[in-house]
């Protein structure tokens, strides 16, 4: 069993930048220069390296992500759209998605990456205020975000763009403001984001020094809160925890990661789910961008581990993606990846407290998280695993301290 006519999507990572963000843990690297000739034929190699394991699928989305993707050229992200068409089954009319920063340079290639049949633009705005974006250590002022969205609606009939919220010293207020400039410029679908700050950046060591600091709980909470309201209001209801959109012009390549779907990843550090023979295998590629141009120009591919994921990882990571959708899990789909009954995996005592507490809404078809849920989503997660082994979720509590 080859799993042949199942759909997937295909991950492209583009591992540059032109320079580090304070609060980025993507896979990023700064180089001065960049063998585009070469990192071209490396993404081809490994994409028919994998192409070759899953044969006859039907190819849903490309999504170049990065990195800053849209520095490469546009012949390089066309190249990899022709051979992905060549190599699978694939509507022409397919979601082709490029992640593209504000700069003046990246907007003269804009032209160039919709000629090579990018057709949906997501552009890494972050904040609609100078100092702001100055402190999260971007490159662009607000005037070339306001051009780069104006140059993407020209160009591409759909496109999207990002912004953080609960930035340092930021207030409900301030960002109410923020959003309402930035409903102005919307077209179909945003992405706003709350701050995290990841282990390892140098938010992290500004933090643990003490020279940062986010808004505390409760504005978090309001901002959270006044986005949702004001987005669907807006007719930009969410469809994901952190993604808004008009009806069907929701990211189709997200919602396979977060429906746990099928993709290829290519690309330095790249990961992918795929299913083979009946098993769903996670694929990751060599982070390094240096070795891995080097592995995959000797072997074809980069793969630094490929394993058979146990039903526990499974269930983990399918519980982690779907409940970021507001639709939430589909039971049967539970079924069919986990082999078991939504019903028959979490512990009754869990599901009853997390429903009596307004955070879970369970159902016979599936089941999701309510808005509250959502807003304390890690903590719902981690209720429901725990209880995967156990008959009672200690510490769970109905009124909702705990979440």
């Amino acid at each position: 069993m080859n799993d042949s006519g199942g759909d997937i999507a295909l991950y492209v990572h583009w591992p540059f930048c032109l320079s580090l963000c304070p609060y980025c843990d993507f896979n990023s690297h700064v180089r001065e220069t960049i063998d585009q000739g070469a990192w071209r034929d490396g993404l081809l190699r490994e994409l028919e390296h994998y192409a070759t394991l899953v044969p006859g699928r039907r190819l849903t989305s490309i999504f170049f992500g990065g990195g800053t993707p849209s520095l490469m050229p546009p012949t390089t992200a066309g190249a990899v759209i022709a051979r992905a068409r060549e190599l699978f089954l694939a509507d022409r009319d397919i979601e082709i998605t490029l992640e593209a920063n504000p700069t003046s340079v990246e907007q003269a290639a804009l032209v160039g990456f919709a000629a090579a049949g990018v057709n949906r633009l997501s552009l890494g705005i972050q904040a609609l205020d100078d100092a702001a974006l100055s402190a999260l250590g971007r490159t662009h002022a607000v005037s070339e975000a306001r051009t780069a969205i104006a140059t993407a609606a020209d160009i591409f009939e759909r496109f999207s763009f990002d912004l953080i919220y609960a930035r340092p010293g930021q207030t409900p207020d301030a960002w109410m403001r923020e959003l309402d400039g930035a409903l102005e410029l919307t077209r179909g679908h945003i992405s706003v984001y709350q701050l995290t700050i990841e282990a390892g950046t140098p938010f992290f060591l500004a933090q643990a020094r003490g020279d940062l600091q986010l808004p505390d709980e409760a504005d978090g909470a309001a901002m959270f809160e006044q986005t949702q309201d004001v987005l669907a209001a807006a007719g930009l209801p969410a469809y994901e925890i952190s993604n808004h959109a008009a009806p069907g012009q929701e990211s189709r390549h997200n919602l396979t990661y977060w429906h746990y779907r099928d993709y290829l990843g290519v690309g330095p550090g790249a990961h992918g789910r795929i299913t083979l023979n009946g098993e769903i295998r996670a694929t990751r590629q060599h982070r390094a961008p240096e070795i891995w141009l080097e592995r995959v120009q000797e072997y074809g591919h980069a793969t630094q581990d490929e394993a058979v994921l146990p039903s526990a990882t499974l269930t983990a990571e399918l519980v982690m993606m779907g409940l970021r959708l507001t639709t939430g899990i589909d039971a049967g789909e539970f079924t069919r990846r986990i082999s078991k009954r939504p019903a028959d995996v979490f512990a009754p005592a869990t599901i009853e407290a997390l429903v009596a507490a307004g955070y879970l809404d369970w159902r016979d078809d599936g089941f999701a998280a309510t808005p509250a849920g959502r807003q304390r989503l890690n903590a719902v997660v981690d209720a429901l695993l725990n209880s995967q082994q156990a008959q009672t979720a200690p510490g769970l509590v109905r009124d909702g301290p705990n979440l």
